[in-house]
């Protein structure tokens, strides 16, 4: 209300007068004088000098006038950028992805996104562990697996199969398992998401999932650490379909007890209430969609 009244208090000083700033502005006289009364009470001054045949500012009145005009004409930008950024493609994104993810795939889906819309920006962020969405202020966020805040809206980009892998180094040195239980024998190489590591792995045995307890000398919270580890020969890994596919499509790595493997899970983007209606939101969103249909 404070904007609305410096508005009103504007058209007073350019028109010279309190009823035909009001008439202007499709006010009653009686409206546009308590409005006044309100903005002198707000900065505690007079405003104006009336007498029954004409108006004029105060001293302190003068000293608001240039403020004034400033702080509406600011206000006006504002609501143009944000309004473009609703009814245009242009502004800023906020994107949270898994680092593997956002190197191997996304990089070349934004940059591509961008050549398209040369108005909006993207400040990537690239994490494995936990980060609280709306807190962070994201726009979208690209998470594997069943989401724990379930105020976010959530749109599936794909399946995701967490895959057993390890190099042929690594395998001609120590063999490989037959069985999830032969796991024990062997060196895992475990990702950490925040505080959890990642030391039960899931297996579909005789038709039910278990989980078996791993070990390993090796423990990272940055999936690409994980992946290098795998490639090295230093380890079995149990990575995301999506982060080692060229991997497995040279030989570089190999995969394991595929036969074991449970259900895949899904690969989605996550959004708080509201922002797919922002349109350079809901660009993005298309994109990433249309990007993991092409598998």
């Amino acid at each position: 209300m404070l904007l609305e009244n410096l508005k009103l208090f504007l058209r007073i000083a350019d028109k010279g007068g309190i009823a035909a700033a009001g008439r202007e502005l499709g006010l009653s006289p009686a409206t546009t004088s308590e409005r006044l009364a309100a903005l002198e009470g707000h900065y505690g001054v007079r405003l104006f000098n009336r007498s029954t045949r004409a108006i004029s500012l105060t001293e302190e009145g003068r000293d608001l006038l240039d403020g004034a005009r400033r702080l509406v004409a600011d206000s006006q930008v504002l609501e143009d950028r944000l309004k473009r950024g609703v009814d245009s493609i242009a502004g800023p994104i906020r994107l949270s992805a898994p680092l593997d993810l956002g190197r191997a795939r996304l990089r070349a889906a934004l940059d591509t996104f961008l050549d398209d819309h040369p108005d909006v920006t993207v400040d990537l962020h690239l994490s494995d562990g936990y980060a609280d969405i709306a807190a962070a202020g994201f726009d979208l966020a690209i998470r594997y697996g069943d989401l724990k805040d379930s105020s976010l809206i959530v749109r599936k980009l794909a399946d995701n199969a967490r895959i057993l892998c390890a190099s042929p180094g690594y395998l001609d040195r120590y063999g490989a398992p037959e069985h999830p239980d032969d796991l024990a024998a062997h060196d895992c190489l475990l990702m950490r998401f925040g505080e959890d590591t990642d030391r039960f792995w899931p297996f579909r045995v005789d038709g039910t999932v278990r989980r078996y307890a791993v070990t390993g000398r090796r423990t990272a919270n940055d999936g690409g650490l994980v992946r290098t580890w795998c490639l090295e020969g230093r380890g079995i890994a149990r990575k995301s379909e999506w982060d080692i596919v060229g991997d497995l499509a040279s030989g570089r790595l190999i995969p394991l007890l595929r036969d074991f493997e449970p259900p895949a899970v899904g690969l989605q983007v996550v959004f708080p209430k509201g922002r797919s209606h922002v349109r350079r939101v809901r660009a993005l969103l298309e994109a990433l969609q249309s990007e993991f249909r092409k598998g």
